[in-house]
């Protein structure tokens, strides 16, 4: 029981004994004062009787319940000569029962009030210790000693504030160090961003300088720097869209429309964006799959495949294979992308899905950040996604994604 349920019951009992006792202790003077009226009048219609048997006890009765008609106030004057006042009880008894009731019933209320005032100071007392202790309980985690637990077992109310204070503290520090983070991820990554541009600008400026400055350059080596330059500014395109759409994922300012879709259609559009790379790299693609139908965000997961095959097609030789095939296990469906070719090194493995990470398998226009991409849309989708590779053997790339119920 909480410390204000309990204080709160405790009033509450000490409120309903004053009232009882008041009750009991009224009811037994009135029993009193009933006691000696009816003693005293009883004797008096004794007396009357004995000495005027003609007075009738009904008139008696009558005159003791006031129903007589008689005018009374010469009668009550003869009681002022003895002594009795119109504020006097005429029974002496009753003078006595009245003054003890009052006298009681003024003690018990002073220690009842008394009672309710030493649980009240106690309750204050026991606010203010509780109090305290929360202040010095904030104080001590905002100077940053996040070591301190509150007692879980303790279902107080202190502790539980205590509870919900250390909870807030430590999900407002997490937020913190998160943010921490990732101003620190922005800083290293805007530090690669300026690194991967450098060069195929610098390089860009310095063809750009040659064909001004020598206009009477062979054709040969013109149509050279502008290959070149069409390439940098392709690779400077590429980079940039990756960057913005992967600031997107991290702001979630992208949201996935998971529908069902047919692995068939997702798989050709695949074939279709990395056809002219196959061609060129004499690398041929194959599928072997059995249609299914997956929850994905047709775009976007496309897109990621996509970056998946054109990345296995880069480092395959001529003459190579990239397929794509898929296995239902349950409610999910594993896509599996395989090449033959180089495979990537036992140390590179771990590191392939970091942003602007190039392995010593990388080739010379890698920019690190395709792998990168593909992951943070596969996972955006619901889906995950790992790799295994053999030097010399090729790489398996798996994607788990969330398969649609068979009927």
């Amino acid at each position: 029981m909480k410390n204000s349920t309990k204080y709160l019951f405790l009033f509450t009992v000490v409120i309903v004994l004053f009232v009882t006792l008041s009750a009991v202790m009224l009811s037994n003077s009135l029993y009193d004062i009933k006691t000696a009226d009816n003693q005293a009048a009883a004797q008096l219609v004794a007396k009357i009787h004995s000495q005027y048997p003609d007075v009738k006890e009904e008139e008696i009765i009558e005159v003791l319940n006031g129903h007589s008609d008689k005018d009374t106030s010469e009668i009550l004057r003869i009681f002022e000569k003895y002594g009795i006042s119109e504020n006097d009880f005429t029974i002496y008894a009753n003078q006595e029962n009245v003054s003890k009731a009052v006298l009681f019933h003024c003690l018990t209320g002073m220690m009842f009030g008394t009672v309710l005032l030493f649980v009240f100071v106690l309750y204050i007392k026991k606010q203010k210790k509780e109090n305290d202790m929360i202040t010095d309980y904030i104080r001590q985690l905002n100077s940053g000693n996040y070591d301190l637990r509150p007692d879980i077992n303790n279902e107080t109310e202190t502790s539980l504030l205590q509870n919900e204070v250390y909870k807030t503290t430590v999900m407002l520090r997490e937020q913190s160090e998160r943010s921490q983070r990732d101003k620190e991820n922005l800083k290293n990554s805007l530090s690669d961003i300026s690194h991967q541009l450098k060069t195929p600008i610098t390089s860009i400026l310095l063809m750009l300088e040659s064909l001004i400055q020598d206009p009477d350059m062979p054709k040969g080596v013109q149509h050279e720097f502008l290959s070149d330059i069409n390439r940098s500014a392709n690779n400077i395109s590429f980079l940039v869209q990756s960057i913005l759409t992967l600031s997107k994922l991290d702001a979630n300012t992208i949201q996935m429309k998971n529908q069902k879709e047919k692995l068939s259609d997702i798989f050709n559009e695949c074939i279709q964006n990395t056809e002219i790379l196959a061609e060129l790299k004499g690398v041929k693609v194959r599928t072997d799959y059995q249609d299914e139908m997956i929850e994905c965000d047709f775009k976007w997961f496309t897109e990621a495949l996509s970056n998946i095959v054109k990345n296995c097609i880069e480092y395959t030789d001529k003459g190579g294979e990239v397929s794509i095939s898929t296995h239902r296990i349950g409610n999910y469906c594993k896509i599996f992308i395989r090449d033959n070719g180089c495979g990537i090194d036992r140390e590179d493995l771990p590191h392939i899905f970091e942003r602007f990470y190039k392995g010593k398998n990388s080739g010379e226009n890698s920019v690190g950040i395709g792998l990168a991409l593909s992951k943070a849309i596969i996972e955006k989708n619901g889906a995950y996604i790992t790799c295994s590779s053999e030097l010399n053997k090729g790489t398996v790339f798996t994607v788990t994604v969330n398969a649609v119920p068979t009927a």
